[in-house]
């Protein structure tokens, strides 16, 4: 498995756009709007009701509740039932957005994707100045719930591609396949697959008063068991219909199926906003049986985790033998360090958005007389300071006088140390771009590597100064 930088430029969208409606859930008239988003920042939500304007990324280890939907929670915050319009962003092959909403749940519109993907053409796609990362799989990963038999198992594959295949052992809905084998044919086949529930199931969200902005239009009922009177009219009330009766395929009336199918294409659709929360793209097929919110978010909890830990773990591959890009003297020029603050021997890979170096670690580094005698140990805030010194190559390369500038820390963030450092041991640098160079400003996310594991991290914030 490995993580890798793609030719393709990520996409946000051009204008904001907004939509109204009702929460499925919450019952509460809401107005979602969609704005653009920076490049590597993802999917964001943002509660504008709130004082602060919280956020709360689209991320997996966010999930706390699935009963309903997938709930995402941030120090107290909450966002319902996210998924359909994480799938609507996916399906278009959006990257990055900001979804401002001015109550905890999207509205739910017609229970599909339909109407969030119509509003995001309308806003217009654009590319960023940043190209996407997806993580290709290599070996097979599953998930299995034993005690619902769900399972996921994400295969390798040359491109996104799902298959759901669900088993409600009910006769008015048996066993039903669906697939997309390009992520591209989402708004033809996917997006207008309707959320749908059981009779057995809207009584019982009834009575607990569970579901309040729910009608006819927004949800297929699946008629599971004998209708009485008394139910008749609570669905009624509940629907605001004179009248209700089921159709001969089983579903309450006022409402036709868009595909025969449409349930399985709806769990496709649950799984594709659901695997968002993962938060890097999956070059693979995903195969999901008896597929659900509780399965779909375990399982991309297990992917987020298997990617952070292959991207801190990711060494940088490089002939240390070979002639390298800068050597220490080149390196002189461009940075105003000199001995002992110089601690970057060797540039090895220079692009516009990341950079890659090495010091050799001796034992006649000044700081080990002090740092420990009797045990050397490189101090870890020299380590961040190399790590800097290798991203302020990359920041001084975009000017053409770098011998006339300076670079100076704006800010440190999300530091850490996973393995000491000694003498003998050779330190590997790679710093990515976060987001584009601005105004001489470089955000970028460090890592320092030796002896083949990642050592220690860090975000960075610098920004160069021309000498006066």
């Amino acid at each position: 498995m490995a993580i890798v930088k793609t030719d393709i430029k990520q996409k946000t969208i051009e204008n904001e756009v907004s939509l109204e409606g009702v929460g499925l859930h919450t019952g509460d008239n809401v107005t979602l709007v969609f704005k653009s988003g920076a490049p590597n920042s993802g999917f964001v939500f943002e509660r504008v009701d709130l004082e602060g304007r919280p956020k709360i990324e689209a991320d997996a280890n966010y999930v706390t509740n699935t009963q309903r939907g997938t709930c995402l929670e941030k120090n107290g915050v909450t966002i319902q039932t996210c998924e359909h319009v994480l799938a609507a962003l996916v399906g278009l092959d959006i990257d990055n957005a900001v979804i401002e909403l001015n109550a905890s749940e999207p509205p739910i519109m017609d229970g599909s994707s339909k109407f969030f993907i119509e509003a995001l053409e309308k806003a217009g796609i654009v590319e960023q100045d940043a190209n996407r990362e997806e993580y290709v799989v290599t070996e097979v990963v599953s998930y299995t719930d034993e005690e619902s038999g769900s399972e996921i198992i994400l295969m390798p594959s040359n491109s996104y591609q799902v298959t759901t295949m669900v088993d409600f052992g009910t006769k008015v809905l048996g066993t039903q396949n669906a697939t997309l084998n390009k992520i591209s044919d989402f708004k033809t086949e996917i997006a207008d697959s309707r959320t749908f529930s059981f009779l057995h199931e809207i009584e019982m969200l009834l009575e607990h008063g569970l579901i309040k902005g729910g009608d006819l239009n927004n949800a297929i009922v699946y008629v599971d068991k004998e209708l009485s009177p008394e139910t008749m009219d609570k669905l009624r009330v509940a629907f605001k219909k004179d009248e209700i009766a089921v159709k001969p395929n089983g579903i309450l009336d006022n409402l036709t199926l868009h595909h025969p199918n449409e349930a399985a294409r709806h769990k496709l659709l649950d799984v594709i906003g659901d695997l968002a929360l993962i938060g890097t793209r999956i070059r693979g097929k995903v195969i999901a049986n008896k597929p659900g919110h509780f399965v779909n978010t375990q399982f991309a909890k297990k992917m987020s985790k298997i990617i952070k830990n292959e991207r801190r773990n990711n060494v940088p591959t490089i002939d240390l033998n070979s002639p390298p890009l800068m050597d220490v003297n080149q390196i002189m020029d461009m940075l105003p360090h000199r001995q002992p603050f110089l601690l970057i021997d060797k540039i090895f890979e220079l692009t516009e958005s990341s950079v890659i170096g090495m010091k050799n670690v001796t034992m006649n580094e000044e700081f080990f007389r002090g740092h420990f005698p009797g045990a050397p140990v490189m101090p870890g805030v020299l380590i961040v300071e190399a790590m800097a010194q290798t991203g302020g190559i990359l920041v001084l390369n975009t000017v053409p006088d770098p011998e006339n500038y300076l670079t100076f820390f704006m800010k440190i963030d999300k530091v850490k140390f996973k393995q000491k450092v000694v003498p003998g041991d050779t330190l590997i640098f790679k710093c990515d771009l976060i987001t584009p160079i601005r105004r001489g400003i470089c955000h970028m996310q460090g890592y320092a590597y030796a002896n083949g594991k990642l050592c220690a991290e860090a975000e960075l914030m610098a920004q160069i100064s021309k000498v006066k």
